[in-house]
């Protein structure tokens, strides 16, 4: 028979709950059975672990607990035993571990400082308390110091040291003024968290006498007063003003006006710090800055956002906090300072520790003889905390042993128990942070059965309604129970009756004959009872005829009906009610036995009227609209949307459905067509509407189903033709009985993220679906394929579980199934998930390549073992690099080529490859975690291949009848060149193609001067060059031999044979600066010839650019070139069949950024020219005025001791001169230069004439084309001596060197 357990909370409450062993036993909160039944010891109150106390005060211990027999108390302290006896200040109360030690009749705190604890025993075991740390409260007296004046000028920053005294719990800090007015506060001026009082910078406001800072000890209630500290101000008037009057008329004074400053950090310092908070603290960060302007503070979290909901700030943004941080917390925090002169920011560190928390506090067991069970105690932190176990208050491992207990870590396991294994044990999970302790008891009790329900008690219910008869009952072993009928019936059974588990019988649906005495019958082996209950069904009460909706013009007459029906022993009482409230009281309103009747009907009396039936079983109620109106013309029909729906009533409400019932609201001339319910859940989505059902317009009642532990409110929406009606106002809710939960989690999965892990994951129930509170997950896993049993544990409303310590890559059976306060969800379903993956251990085997062609191979391997690959198999990769060219012999970079098969295959294509190379390859399994080792290095070559088409063509050297051809060998020969084929057809003016020739060139040609050509005509080349495989791709070119007679000069009288004159251009040189280049260029020819030069980038396959060369000049400045770019040029003849020089190649220099700036237009190279010829004008006025007066100045003195110019011009080291010259002109002598005693310059010596020079080719021009250099001519100058250049460098020049 199948038996639906369901937990009523209204019936039973749990005191004793192993939610781990189905097995334990629930002890019912009933007085008499407490009374009789032994327990161990439970602490039920006691001090806090760090207790400060009040030194003027008594100190009360507190140590309650309950037991049965009740239990007797002991102290320790500081671990000894503390005889409370032999001390007469202290004792402790009656029937109660509180401790009272007498203070204020002459104890002194000091001396009970210490470490306290309690223990609570009994016959069954016993209790301890927490280790309750007593410290009398400290508030010192500030130490006396001598405070110097701050005296401070007007911008700078301040801060005024408070030190308080170090008082115990530590004060609280403020700052006021003599009269005890705090100090107002603002983002220049503020409290740090030390108590210091930061200025970012100080005004003249600021100056006072009375900067007082204060310290409250809240424990003692006191406050203690630092001296008075002085902040004088001194402004930049007052300032120039004091120093003016110290200060003569001569002497140069004034103080610097206020400066703003960009920010500078007062605290914290540095640059970076740490800091370490605990799990649920409040996290504080302080950054306070000086400036000018007065710096605002912003904060960020390096790498992430600062936690919505729990960020605060404070003191003006100086200050943050994070409430209730955890370890998702730690990172860096910076806060960042700013002004408008620039920033500073500190990077503060964060780590969050954790003392130790709570997973699993282990609970109460209650168990029967021969029982088992389990003690749970699991708790995190960090560092992770130590679990210690304690039985009856002493280290288990030297507790009396127990041969039903056995200590696994964190679990105690007990098989077998009997009385005698009832103990209290004490789990402790400790860190360097704190530490917690648990107390847990173990009752072994054997009673036999109990029945606390009242023996004939009396039941009463509506028909087509639930009845709950109750058999509340205790016994150990847990009694069985069984419910007949009538004195002599038979057992109950079926699924019209639900037994739960408390003993009580439900019957769903009450009917008439469902009337009568039920006996309940307890069971076990120690013995049995019974009682009997009785039950009386009641017919319902039903309104059968309700109120209708009423319209009745003004001064009218009303009635509204409400006619019952009842069952014959309930007596009815009928209440009328006017909009929800009592009926006025005026004489017009008329109740009746079966009505209500309203005479001389006002507008005030519009509204909704309803009827309420009343017995002590039941209540129904019905209402109707009443709307008064005048007796106006008949208006025109409109058409609008429904109003909405109202008197909202729940009726017949059942665990799993409700009706609900409502009146429609006015149709406003169109018909209602459905009405639409919707659901509120006010338990887990409040606020939140979900769409229920739908009903025709005609229904205005329905049955609504329902879902376990969910508080209800409904509203309805009239729809018609033209839309929705607004939502009518909320039902009543109706809060429905917790259950077991109907499903269980969705898409669970095991996938590990680390070798020796699994983790479970699964999609979590809504509240809506958990069906109850305390609503976890049982999660179980065992390994495939292995006899193994179901490993589960209990979590809370999480949706991962991490199971650590897994073999890697295992197959494992997993489930997850729902559970809350009442019980399980059905049996879940298993899924498969594997632990965590692991790197592959071998490589592939037989790795064998078979070459196909020239640019593809084939490679072939052996699978590897599936259990060595200790992941989900993804496939193989096959990594391969070219070693070197076999044509070539030349190695090069290494470039590995990855290509990844999929799946388990034992083979793949290498496309791409390059003919005639050696290759070497290897093969690697791939799972989900990565790349196994490699296999050996495979060597294979590829054969030859055709060759890509030779590097260059180049035709040179026309002649009449011949042409020189330059080519260069193929980038890629693939293979050995066996030779080169050579096809060429002239072409006349109209593009028509002559006879092809071909000519077959040995291998090791690089030139070939073809002849017996036809004069001035133009040929089309087609080159390329072959292997043994066969010819490549081929390049093309087009040439023209010279012109015939008639471009030639006639041959002289008397003359040979009549040399050629042909167009030549030759000796193509370029000079190249950054962004521009001289061409030029040597020409032979017919005169009156028109240039053009072509350039390209090097190496590019762009077209050429052409430019025109005006005139027959032989050079061009090209411009708008790229810095630092390589460059091919080229110059062609126009009219001469196109004939062009050969290729030169040029590389522009780089891009200097120095040399972009015209230095002469700075204003302060301006400035500084001004300042030099304002000195050098005022040394020649200097000079003039002393040569007037004939005296000498050194350089003549020093020529006159010297008679030969030449002797000394110059320094030796340099090249410099020593002195100057007197001569008329007063010009200094060139560097480097030599000049004859009558001081003349010869021209022949001078740099700057250009007379006996030509144009040579080697000149150097800029960008206009004008000369820059040293032309070559017929002369060669001599170098001049210590330097290249006799001219003296301008300024500009000089100025522009020194990058």
């Amino acid at each position: 028979m199948m038996k639906k357990k369901i937990m009523s909370a209204s019936k039973a409450s749990l005191v004793l709950l192993l939610c781990q062993m189905v097995s334990a036993l629930d002890v019912p909160l009933d007085s008499k059975l407490l009374e009789e039944l032994s327990q161990p010891p439970t602490i039920t109150q006691q001090s806090p672990k760090d207790y400060i106390v009040d030194p003027r005060e008594n100190i009360v211990i507190q140590c309650e607990a309950k037991g049965k027999p009740p239990p007797s108390f002991s102290w320790t302290r500081n671990g000894t035993h503390f005889d409370i006896d032999k001390d007469a200040q202290v004792t402790m109360k009656p029937n109660s571990g509180t401790l009272v030690i007498n203070i204020m009749n002459g104890g002194k705190a000091e001396a009970y400082e210490g470490v306290y604890q309690c223990t609570a025993r009994n016959e069954r075991g016993a209790a301890i308390s927490n280790n309750i740390v007593i410290r009398p409260s400290r508030s010192p007296l500030w130490t006396k110091e001598k405070l110097e004046p701050n005296q401070v000028r007007e911008g700078d920053s301040l801060v005024l040291h408070c030190r308080p005294p170090v008082g115990l719990p530590p004060p609280i800090i403020f700052w006021m003024d003599n009269a005890f007015q705090r100090l107002p506060q603002s983002e220049r001026v503020s409290q740090g968290l030390n108590g210091d009082l930061y200025f970012s910078n100080v005004q003249p406001e600021d100056t006072r006498e009375d900067y007082i800072c204060y310290a409250r000890f809240n424990h003692t209630q006191t406050i203690q007063q630092k001296q008075p500290i002085s902040v004088k101000v001194f402004s930049m008037d007052s300032l120039n003003d004091t120093i003016a009057a110290n200060l003569s008329d001569t002497d140069i004074y004034g103080a610097k006006p206020v400066t703003e400053r960009q920010p500078v950090l007062l605290t914290p310092t540095g640059s970076t710090s740490t800091k370490v908070e605990l799990r649920g603290n409040v996290l504080l960060l302080e950054c306070i800055a000086a400036g000018l302007p007065t710096p605002v503070i912003r904060w960020i979290k390096e790498g992430g956002e600062l936690p919505a909901n729990r960020t605060f700030f404070e003191n003006f943004k100086k200050t943050l906090k994070i409430v209730d941080v955890s370890e998702a917390d730690s990172g860096n925090y910076k806060c960042i300072a700013r002004n408008t002169l620039g920033s500073a920011h500190h990077v503060i560190s964060v780590t969050v520790k954790a003392a130790p928390y709570w997973i699993t506090a282990p609970r109460n067991l209650v168990l029967s003889p021969g029982e088992d069970g389990t003690l749970i105690c699991r708790a995190n932190g960090n560092p992770k905390p130590d679990i210690s176990w304690l039985a009856n208050g002493v280290p288990i491992a030297i507790a009396p042993e127990d041969p039903s207990r056995k200590v696994d870590g964190d679990t105690i396991i007990f098989s077998q128990v009997q009385e005698r294994s009832s103990a209290v044990y004490q789990c402790n999970a400790s860190n360097e942070y704190g530490y917690l302790l648990a107390n847990a008891f173990v009752n072994v009790l054997a009673e036999p059965p109990r029945i606390l329900t009242a023996a004939n008690k009396l039941y009463q219910v509506i028909a087509d309604s639930p009845a709950l008869l109750d058999c509340a009952y205790f016994g150990s072993p847990k009694p069985e129970i069984e419910w007949f009928k009538g004195v002599k019936g038979s057992i109950l059974r079926g699924n019209e009756y639900v037994f739960h588990d408390n003993g009580t019988l439900e019957i769903p649906v009450a009917q008439k004959d469902s009337s009568g005495t039920y006996t309940c019958v307890a069971r076990n082996e120690l013995g049995k009872i019974q009682n009997e209950v009785q039950l009386e069904v009641k017919d319902p009460t039903m309104i059968i005829k309700q109120p209708e909706y009423k319209v009745i013009q003004r001064y009218g007459q009303v009635s509204f009906e409400c006619i019952i029906k009842h069952d014959s022993t309930l007596l009815p009482t009928v209440i009328w009610l006017k909009d929800n409230g009592e009926l006025p009281g005026d004489e017009r309103f008329l109740v009746g036995k079966d009505n209500l009747t309203i005479m001389n009907v006002t507008d005030k009396d519009d509204g909704t009227y309803t009827c309420i039936v009343n017995t002590t079983l039941d209540s129904v109620s019905a209402s109707a609209v009443l709307t008064v109106v005048a007796a106006p013309p008949t208006p025109a029909i409109i058409y609008a949307r429904p109003n909405p729906p109202f008197d909202l009533e729940l009726t017949g409400q059942l665990e799993r459905s409700v009706e609900l019932s409502w009146v429609p609201g006015d149709e406003n001339n169109s018909p209602i067509t459905n009405f639409v319910i919707e659901y509120e859940d006010g338990l887990h989505e409040p606020g939140v509407w979900h769409h229920q059902t739908e009903v025709p317009g005609t229904q205005t009642t329905v049955q609504l189903k329902l879902s376990p532990y969910v508080n209800y409110s409904f509203r309805v929406i009239a729809v018609n033709e033209i839309g929705r009606s607004q939502p009518s106002e909320p039902s009543e809710q109706y809060l429905t009985k917790s259950a077991n939960p109907d499903e269980n989690p969705s898409n669970v999965q095991g996938i590990g993220s680390e070798p020796d892990n699994l983790v479970i994951t699964w999609e979590s129930l809504t509240g809506f679906q958990s069906n109850g509170p305390g609503l976890q997950y049982k999660v179980s896993w065992r390994q495939k394929d292995v006899d193994d049993e179901w490993t589960s544990v209990i979590v809370a409303n999480v949706s991962k579980y991490i199971v650590s310590g897994t073999p890697t890559f295992v197959p494992y059976e997993i489930k997850v199934q729902a559970l809350n306060d009442l019980g399980y969800a059905p049996e879940p379903s298993e899924v498969i998930g594997h632990s965590g993956e692991d790197l592959p251990m071998v490589a592939p085997g037989n790795v064998q390549v078979h070459v196909i062609n020239s640019t593809l191979a084939k490679v072939h391997w052996d699978t590897v073992p599936l259990k060595t690959v200790r992941g989900h198999l993804q496939g193989y990769k096959v990594y391969y690099w070219k070693v070197q060219s076999l044509s070539r012999r030349s190695k090069r970079h290494v470039e590995k080529k990855i290509l990844t098969f999929r799946g388990n295959k034992t083979f793949g294509m290498l496309p791409g490859l390059e003919p005639y190379s050696s290759y070497k390859l290897n093969v690697r399994v791939v799972n989900g975690k990565g790349e196994g080792p490699a296999s050996p290095d495979k060597v294979f070559k590829t054969p030859e291949g055709v060759p890509s088409s030779p590097s260059f063509l180049k035709i040179t050297n026309p002649t009449l009848d011949s042409l020189t051809l330059e080519w260069g060998s193929p980038t890629h020969p693939n293979g050995v060149l066996t030779s080169y084929i050579l096809k060429f057809q002239p072409i006349n003016n109209t593009h028509e193609l002559g006879p092809l020739v071909e000519i077959r060139i040995p291998a090791n040609e690089s030139s070939l001067i073809l002849k017996n050509l036809n004069y001035s005509t133009r040929y089309k080349f087609y080159f390329n060059a072959q292997t043994s495989v066969g010819s490549g791709s081929q390049i093309t070119e087009e040439a023209v031999t010279i012109m015939d007679e008639a471009g030639f000069l006639r041959p002289a009288v008397g003359a040979g044979k009549v040399q050629p004159l042909y167009p030549r251009i030759r000796n193509v040189t370029t000079a190249a600066a950054e962004t521009y280049a001289n061409i030029s260029w040597e020409y032979e020819g017919p005169d009156h010839v028109n240039f053009y030069v072509e350039y390209g980038v090097a190496g590019s396959k762009e077209d050429w650019k052409k430019e025109i060369v005006n005139g027959s000049r032989s050079f061009f400045v090209l411009k708008g070139l790229t810095p630092g770019t390589a460059y091919k040029v080229r110059v062609g003849a126009e009219g001469l069949s196109g004939f062009r020089s050969s290729e030169d190649v040029f590389e522009t220099g780089p891009a200097m950024a120095s040399r972009q700036v015209d230095i002469a237009t700075q204003g302060w190279f301006i400035g500084l020219m001004c300042a030099v010829a304002l000195l050098i004008l005022i040394l020649l006025i200097v000079c003039f005025i002393r040569r007037n007066k004939g005296g000498k100045y050194p350089v003549k003195e020093k020529e006159d001791a010297h008679a030969d110019p030449e002797i000394q011009p110059m320094k030796e080291d340099d090249g410099t001169f020593g002195e100057y010259s007197d001569a008329e002109d007063h010009k200094p002598l060139k560097k480097g230069s030599r000049t004859p005693s009558d001081r003349t310059v010869k021209k022949e010596d001078s740099d700057d004439s250009l007379v006996d020079y030509g144009e040579g080719v080697n000149g150097q021009f800029n960008e206009d084309g004008s000369f820059i250099g040293q032309y070559s001519g017929k002369k060669e100058k001599e170098p001049a001596e210590g330097n290249e250049s006799s001219e003296a460098p301008s300024p500009v020049n000089a100025m522009n060197s020194f990058v």
